[in-house]
Parts: structure tokens; C-alpha cells; sequence
């Protein structure tokens, strides 16, 4: 509610002469002194760049403090790639965690995917973040996990389906990683195009052009209910490397037999995991001999 300004005892041309002058620039929506730098697609305010640090930082606060995420004396491995999402989260989740007292210990966690030219740039940014924000950083290896970098994976399969392997590759370096810090939960940074993207593969098993409306599709994603008739996947561990897997062997554990037998793409397409049994028939089958000796598979011994 806005008082008329005769309610106050002021006239119309007395507060018209105290308004700043800021020849007819906009200010700031929330502190009416800066002038606006972005317009947010949240809210659609027009804002400061300091008032939109202070309300995204305290909108990410309010989301831990409402669904719980956290509990005093857990240790939190914060997954850093050295892009802009990763890092925004190393530094508000430190920040908030002194400035709130969350009690969290903290872990930078970086892959190193073995990409020349790439990866190792990048790498050398998560250092300076280390510095920058004093937490301890561990950096693990596709090279010392599975026996194999993304570049000798390219130089096997070519370009057509090295992201089959890095993607896989990566989710589970990420758990391993967080399984050597001996940490209690993993976080990771994304952005609202990443999120509406997950949504629209969940709804439709495919690859479509994005939406325009990607909060909207966010929203919906939120909305979602699972029917309870709905039988889901069950948690089970792989025969072959103890990790996490709802099927007899793991994705990585698929796409590593079939990079170490010289047949990188049984694991690819329409190859099952659970059709293991027949990838194994079939490598045997075109390599002419009972068994082919390859690098051998990533463990969990840490």
C-alpha cells in the first residue's frame, strides 16, 4: 500500500522535488539507488548487479535451510570442472557455509578426463580456486581409473561416440572421487538450460530442439508425480566393479570390455547392459579366440 502523499502531510510537488534525478534513467527494481544491470528472467525485475548477488546468494541459502541439505559436520565434495557453473558454486557454497556457519567440511573434486588442450586448462583454474577459497582439491583420472584417456578412447572410436564414453566415464569418476574423500554427499553446478534439457529427456527418451519457455519447463519438471503403480529401477552393484549399478554390470564397466577387446562400440547403441552375456559371445565370435586380454577394469580399492 502506497499512502497518497496529502496522507503524510506532504504536497504532490514536494515529494516531486524529492525524488532523485537521475534524468530519466531506471533504477534499480529492489534498492533504488544503482542503475540496473540485467533484467532477471526469474522475476522479470529490473536490478543491480550488487542486488543480484545479495538475492541469489540468499534465494540458494533459503533453498539448503527449507529442504534440509545439509547437517552440521558433513563433509561435501563440491565437483569442479573450472567452467563458470562449477566455479559460481565452489564460491557460494564456501561463502555461505562461513557466512551461515553450516558446520560443512569442503572438498573441491576435479576428473581429468585426459583431453590435451582441454581438460588441462582448466584444471589449472580449479588450482586457482583452491587458493582462492582455501579448500583442499583432489583430481582423479580417467587414466587411472579405467587404464584409458578420452584421447586414446578418439584415437579407437573416432569423434562419432566419444561422448557415450566421457559421459559415463565421468558420472562415476565423480562418485569414485567422492568415495576416496570419504565424503557424505557430491554437489555439482548447473544452470537452467541444463535443468529444462534433463526434463525433456526424462519426458521424451530423445534429443529435441530446446524450448523457449525454459523456466516454464522447470516448473513443470517440479510438478511431476510418480505413480505409484510405476515400478522404478532397483539399486543393485556391479558383478565386475563393485559400483552402483541397476543392471549384472555397470555402463562403464560395458563400454571398458569393449574398448579393451578391440570392439569399442558393443557397448554403444542398441547393446544392452544387460545383454553382457551376448556382447561377450559376440567379441569372441569376431576375434576368433575364447578370450581377449585387455586393460583391465577400474576397482574400488581406495
Amino acid at each position: 500500500y502506497l499512502p497518497h502523499p496529502q496522507d503524510a502531510g506532504e504536497t504532490t510537488e514536494e515529494m516531486e522535488a524529492a525524488k532523485p534525478r537521475n534524468c530519466g534513467a531506471k533504477l534499480c527494481f529492489l534498492c533504488n539507488q544503482r542503475k540496473p544491470a540485467l533484467k532477471r528472467p526469474k522475476t522479470l525485475q529490473q536490478i543491480c548487479r550488487e542486488c543480484f548477488y545479495t538475492v541469489f546468494e540468499e534465494e540458494i541459502h533459503s533453498c539448503i535451510i527449507e529442504n534440509q541439505l545439509f547437517k552440521p559436520g558433513e563433509r561435501v565434495a563440491i565437483g569442479a570442472s573450472g567452467g563458470k557453473d562449477s566455479t559460481v558454486l565452489a564460491y557460494v557454497l564456501s561463502e555461505l557455509n562461513r557466512r551461515h556457519n553450516y558446520g560443512l567440511d569442503l572438498f573441491l573434486l576435479s576428473i581429468d578426463e585426459g583431453i590435451t588442450g582441454y581438460r588441462d586448462d582448466s584444471l589449472e583454474t580449479v588450482k586457482r580456486n583452491e587458493i582462492q577459497y582455501g579448500l583442499p582439491l583432489k583430481v582423479v583420472s580417467y587414466k587411472d581409473l579405467y587404464g584409458w584417456t578420452m584421447d586414446e578412447i578418439v584415437k579407437m572410436i573416432g569423434l562419432k561416440n566419444n561422448c557415450t564414453f566421457c559421459g559415463v566415464f565421468r558420472r562415476q569418476a565423480l562418485d569414485r572421487g567422492a568415495a576416496m574423500l570419504k565424503v557424505d554427499k557430491l554437489v555439482t553446478g548447473h544452470n537452467a538450460d541444463d535443468i529444462s534439457e534433463t526434463v525433456l529427456l526424462n519426458i521424451l527418451r530423445g534429443d529435441i530442439a530446446r524450448p523457449s519457455a525454459i523456466l516454464d519447463i522447470i516448473k513443470s519438471g517440479e510438478r511431476f508425480r510418480i505413480a505409484t503403480s510405476t515400478k522404478m529401477p532397483e539399486q543393485g552393484i556391479c558383478e565386475r566393479c563393485g559400483y552402483i549399478s541397476s543392471q549384472k554390470w555397470c555402463k562403464a564397466c560395458v563400454l571398458l570390455d569393449g574398448l579393451n577387446r578391440g570392439l569399442p562400440k558393443l557397448g554403444i547403441g542398441r547393446s544392452r547392459v544387460h545383454d553382457n552375456d551376448d556382447c561377450k559371445k559376440e567379441a569372441n565370435h569376431m576375434t576368433g579366440s575364447k578370450e581377449v586380454q585387455g586393460k583391465p577394469c577400474g576397482n574400488l580399492d581406495f
